[in-house]
């Protein structure tokens, strides 16, 4: 089983494990949600080859730094594929968190603005 702990004893001693505190996110993000079901190991192999493939299909420089950038399109893919997220749901969380980002002084948490949480839980009618 792939764990943080995992992955932190694969990475090199002299890094660490994530290049920034986003990757660790989605990382984590990716582990709750296959630990929930709502995914396989195979079928997110699968989609991370594909964000890859994709990548490469635009020539893009695969120099290291994106690899966690194909990360999410693959979580995405999965997301919007399984009707767990829409388009225009995650494209507003997207600007939400760099908004965010930008206004949050360094070394403090980045704390996303009531609107944008009320995105994630989706409508009033989808709630239980």
């Amino acid at each position: 089983m792939t764990t943080a702990s995992s992955l932190a004893a694969a990475a090199p001693a002299d890094r660490p494990p994530f290049a920034a505190p986003w990757q660790a996110h989605a990382f984590a993000l990716t582990l709750a949600l296959h630990e929930r079901g709502v995914f396989t190991w195979p079928q997110w192999t699968a989609a991370l080859s594909a964000a890859i493939a994709r990548a490469q299909e635009r020539s893009e420089p695969d120099e290291g730094q994106t690899y966690y950038h194909h990360w999410l399109d693959a979580l995405e893919t999965l997301l919007l594929g399984r009707g767990l997220a829409d388009a225009d749901t995650l494209h507003a969380l997207e600007h939400a968190w760099e908004d965010a980002a930008e206004r949050t002084p360094h070394g403090q948490p980045v704390v996303l603005p009531d609107t944008a949480l009320a995105l994630m839980r989706g409508p009033v009618s989808d709630r239980d």
